[in-house]
């Protein structure tokens, strides 16, 4: 970590599921180390000033995806992430809430940065949460999928 500048922040998205028991994932191709990497994510994204981590969630899940029609069902909790990235350490506080999709209509994500990776989310619905965590690129989101499913289980 010498010589690397810390960036902390904290993120907030969503574990959305549909009425059939679908879950919005976001694909992507970026480049990485000069290599297409595909990464398949869960919406999320920092908390703004002014913010509580239920507005930002929601936000970023409809600018990412756009889909907006939605209704939080649970708290999924925070976790702590750490990782180096681009010649930074990054200090990322993710909490996740499942997300119910009230209407199945979308519009043209939104996103604030039209040349950021986050512009280039497509979305991707996986047919259970099963199948989500199977295609997730990275474990942290995976804990998400496994609190969600552990919550659906205990109603």
């Amino acid at each position: 970590m010498a010589g690397k500048k810390i960036k902390r922040y904290r993120s907030a998205g969503g574990v959305v599921m549909d009425d059939r028991g679908r879950v919005l994932l976001l694909r992507r191709e970026v480049p990485r180390e000069h290599t297409p990497s595909l990464e398949i994510r869960l919406p999320k994204g920092h908390i703004e000033p002014g913010e509580t981590p239920e507005e930002a969630a929601v936000r970023e899940v409809c600018e990412e995806s756009g889909y907006c029609h939605l209704a939080i069902v649970a708290d999924l909790g925070e976790l702590h992430n750490e990782f180096d990235f681009r010649n930074k350490h990054i200090i990322r506080d993710e909490r996740y809430f499942l997300m119910r999709l009230t209407r199945p209509d979308r519009q043209a994500p939104h996103n604030p940065h039209p040349h950021s990776e986050e512009a280039l989310f497509e979305p991707l619905w996986a047919d259970s949460l099963d199948e989500a965590e199977a295609l997730l690129t990275f474990e942290s989101e995976k804990t998400f999928i496994r609190r969600a499913r552990d919550w659906l289980l205990r109603e």
